[in-house]
């Protein structure tokens, strides 16, 4: 048996929770979160879905995250809410942020002697539904998993859906109903032809948190939404202007009346934040009410004086904001509107505004990119740190789907190491540099790029030990039975 949180972990959380929705109900589903509750409780999506559960009429949700890694007994998954194994819920609905949480799903499924297979199950096995921001990009590594995936946003389509679950009398009849739901993925019906997202009326925004906690990574922040979307064209991002219409604002009001009044720690969250147009107000009067202010995401073409110091006046110290790309020329490519004059000017705001630090993310591994862009970066980077401390915080590109990048290729491991290596002797000394893992990177990208085969094969390297190495292995073993041109392709990604 695997090793989950005991019941005294849970209960000790439970304890040190503000603003949880206490219900039971008739009808009550699992939702889960396939990665430890620090993560899940951070998830604004997460508890958007288990509030509108909570209140709705005749229905409640009991939660379940995967333990934590330093801890666990010999259990199966436990409930937050009632300390229930996993199986005795008739629905388990996943919350999935990102390809390698697929390990996650299997893991709870298993550990609860639930089969992982959706081919496998019976009726008398749960129903297993899956949504989140995954749905956005590409789902089918799930399909092999999950019996319906809600595409999209979820705000009002979980309304339909719960109507289904509650009512059906069996599973079949249950998955015929979700089949014909627009914007809802039932594999054995679809196959592997995905409905389009769905997009929630705009009168139902914004996203804000049901319960807030001192053991999340953004401990004890009250979050909300100021808008969704994006107005912008990065040609990464899935969430850019084209999908959903694009970025819709929540009105200033809207958004400071459903701050609590008791909430110390505000975190705004969207793919564009700092696009709102009343921002800087926003931070402003929430510093003026005593609150620490986080920001999800923070361009450089909208920093300015007025803006940087509402943002000092919050709480902050490290001024964090994305320059994408290592050089100009990527930057172009990549449609960002960041130019060094204003990545100059953050860094000039940073130490006006008596910041310890400015904080830059960007990408390595770009479509296109040479030694020489590396080295522009060095040089321009060590301009950066003669007026303010640099930190730069480095992520391996990984194409998505649904973004004019889709199909390109992954640099190579190899590749990204040798450049990442290049980027810290050229900083030595004058900037922290800091990355995440080439090779799980690669993980992603070959998930990211999938189907049902990639997600097979994230069983066989789970079962395996779930090294990197078995991943390797296990992704491997499908470009051998792939066509010739996708084995290729995997091959060449992993060098």
């Amino acid at each position: 048996m695997s090793r989950w949180e005991s019941a005294e972990t849970i209960r000790a959380r439970l304890g040190r929770e503000v603003g949880r929705i206490e219900k039971s109900a008739p009808f009550t589903v699992a939702l889960a979160y396939p990665s430890p509750y620090r993560a899940g409780m951070s998830s604004l999506g997460f508890q958007q879905i288990y509030k509108l559960i909570q209140r709705r009429d005749g229905t409640a949700c009991q939660r379940f995250f995967l333990p934590d890694d330093a801890e666990g007994v010999e259990v199966a998954p436990l409930s937050y809410e009632g300390l229930r194994p996993l199986r005795d819920f008739p629905v388990i609905a996943f919350s999935v942020a990102y390809e390698l949480e697929l390990a996650g799903v299997v893991q709870m499924l298993e550990a609860s002697a639930i089969p992982s297979l959706r081919a496998e199950r019976t009726d008398a096995d749960p129903i297993v539904v899956a949504g989140g921001p995954l749905t956005f990009s590409n789902p089918l590594p799930l399909a092999p998993f999950v019996d319906a995936i809600v595409m999209g946003e979820a705000d009002e389509l979980i309304q339909d859906v719960m109507n289904v679950l509650e009512s059906a009398t069996d599973k079949t009849a249950a998955l015929e109903a979700l089949a014909a739901i627009p914007h809802v993925f039932v594999p054995s019906a679809h196959g592997s032809t995905l409905p389009s997202v769905a997009k929630c009326a705009d009168e139902t925004l914004p996203a804000y948190s049901a319960i807030r906690s001192p053991d999340t990574e953004l401990s004890d922040m009250f979050l909300i939404e100021t808008e969704r979307g994006c107005s912008r064209a990065c040609q990464y991002c899935v969430m850019r202007r084209s999908t959903n219409g694009g970025m819709r604002i929540v009105k200033k009001e809207t958004i400071l009346g459903l701050i609590p009044e008791d909430a110390r720690r505000v975190g705004l969250v969207g793919a564009a934040v700092s696009d709102h147009p009343k921002v800087a107000e926003i931070v402003r009067t929430l510093a003026e009410r005593g609150c620490e202010v986080g920001l999800s995401s923070l361009r450089p073409d909208r920093l300015n004086d007025e803006f940087v110091g509402a943002l000092r006046s919050a709480g902050y110290k490290t001024l964090t904001t994305a320059m994408d790309g290592p050089s100009e020329r990527l930057r172009e490519s990549l449609e960002r509107r960041a130019r060094i004059k204003h990545l100059h000017r953050a860094a000039e705001l940073a130490r006006a505004h008596g910041m310890k630090r400015l904080k830059l993310y960007l990408m390595v591994g770009l479509p296109g990119e040479t030694d020489a862009d590396i080295d522009e970066c060095s040089a321009f980077v060590s301009e950066l740190s003669a007026v303010v401390p640099v930190a730069l915080g480095i992520a391996p590109f990984c194409a998505k789907r649904n973004t004019p990048l889709d199909k390109s290729p992954f640099a190579g491991i190899s590749t990204v190491n040798a450049r990442l290596e290049r980027l810290r002797r050229g900083l030595k000394g004058r900037a922290d540099v800091r990355a995440t893992s080439a090779r799980w990177a690669w993980a992603e990208y070959v998930l990211a790029q999938g189907g049902e085969r990639e997600g097979l094969a994230v069983r066989t390297a789970v079962h395996a030990g779930g090294t990197f190495a078995d991943y390797k292995r296990a992704f491997e073993a499908v470009a051998e039975r792939a066509p010739m041109k996708k084995k290729k392709s995997l091959h060449v990604v992993a060098s």
